[in-house]
């Protein structure tokens, strides 16, 4: 069985689109996931299957609409995957800490993208890259580096330029999933 991690986008944001996590698991049970867990209220959930990741992102996607009435983007990584993008952190050490010293909050980031934007649309986000906000784009992830604050970026209002689903995480919360993605393989 792989273990997957799903990222849902905008759910219990502003008091939009409540899914409370024990209800998420539930039903996400319900259609044959193994061993789920969820991590904090903005929709990261662990589990455990042997389908593919496309039919899985259906159910999953299908699941919530039937049972919230709403839907939600939902982008499906392994495991694997996850510990590759941490490794692929394309910011040094020196520049995160120097991000870190003038923050007002987290400054690394990870936008994980449904597919890989096209170059065309990757230089749609150039205009709004500074000195406060740096991006890198990989694959199917943008890595986020900013020196104020995310609420205050232009730039990571402009991601839907890149053409896809994307859901933004912190770093921390990605290296949280990864430590439980690694619990889950013993």
């Amino acid at each position: 069985m792989t273990i997957y991690i799903a990222l849902l986008r905008g759910i219990n944001v502003g008091g939009k689109n409540i899914i409370k996590m024990n209800d998420l698991k539930r039903i996400l049970e319900l259609i044959g996931l193994n061993e789920v867990e969820t991590y904090i209220q903005s929709g990261n959930v662990l589990f455990k299957s042997s389908e593919e990741k496309m039919i899985l992102l259906e159910k999953i996607k299908h699941e919530i609409e039937k049972t919230f009435g709403f839907s939600v983007d939902v982008i499906l990584r392994t495991n694997k995957e996850i510990e590759q993008i941490i490794k692929n952190c394309p910011f040094s050490e020196k520049e995160i800490l120097e991000a870190q010293s003038t923050s007002k909050s987290e400054s690394l980031y990870v936008g994980i993208l449904s597919d890989i934007p096209l170059e065309e649309n990757i230089m749609k986000l150039e205009p709004f890259k500074s000195q406060n906000d740096e991006y890198k784009v990989i694959g199917q992830e943008v890595f986020l580096l900013f020196h104020n604050s995310i609420r205050d970026s232009k730039l990571a209002n402009k991601l839907n330029r890149l053409g896809v689903q994307v859901t933004v995480r912190n770093w921390r919360t990605m290296n949280k999933l990864d430590e439980l993605a690694k619990a889950k393989e013993s």
